[in-house]
């Protein structure tokens, strides 16, 4: 009966822990970072965090990579979703500049993650899971020539 409550409680605390999390990041967190990007653009975060724009006018601050023009974005949950098949049209904000472009996740081509999450993501350890390490989104701007 004991171990039952403690794992009815532990159940509860990871619930609501997880809860808190998504409120936080999502009601606090984002609002400041999408206040940041807008009011200096040439900040430190700015460096490295652009706002990005769904077809649906949804915004979510994320981590990203450029080389020329191709925005790379490693995808923790599942937005990137919203970029399967042929891709989807996308806004940016990256430094102050409002960017287009097509953006696609690649799910078929695990050589070329690991090349550009080398670049975007050098800090993850080599032991995380693959599953757990995300998925990369690339979006080709409006403009430049596919590969």
């Amino acid at each position: 009966m004991r171990t039952k409550r403690f794992i009815v409680f532990g159940a509860i605390l990871i619930v609501v822990g997880l809860v808190g999390a998504v409120l936080y990041s999502t009601q606090i967190m984002n609002p400041r970072v999408l206040e940041e990007l807008t009011n200096d653009p040439g900040g430190e975060r700015a460096k490295k965090v652009m706002l990005l724009t769904f077809p649906d006018k949804k915004t979510l601050p994320v981590n990203y990579l450029r080389e020329d023009n191709h925005i790379y974005a490693g995808a923790d949950f599942g937005w990137w979703k919203a970029f399967t098949g042929d891709g989807a049209p996308v806004s940016l904000l990256i430094k102050g500049e409002i960017l287009h472009g097509s953006a696609k996740v690649v799910l078929d081509d695990p050589a070329f993650k690991e090349t550009v999450f080398s670049r975007l993501r050098p800090t993850v350890p080599k032991w995380l899971p693959d599953w757990l390490n995300g998925k990369l989104v690339v979006i080709v701007l409006d403009g430049a020539a596919t590969n």
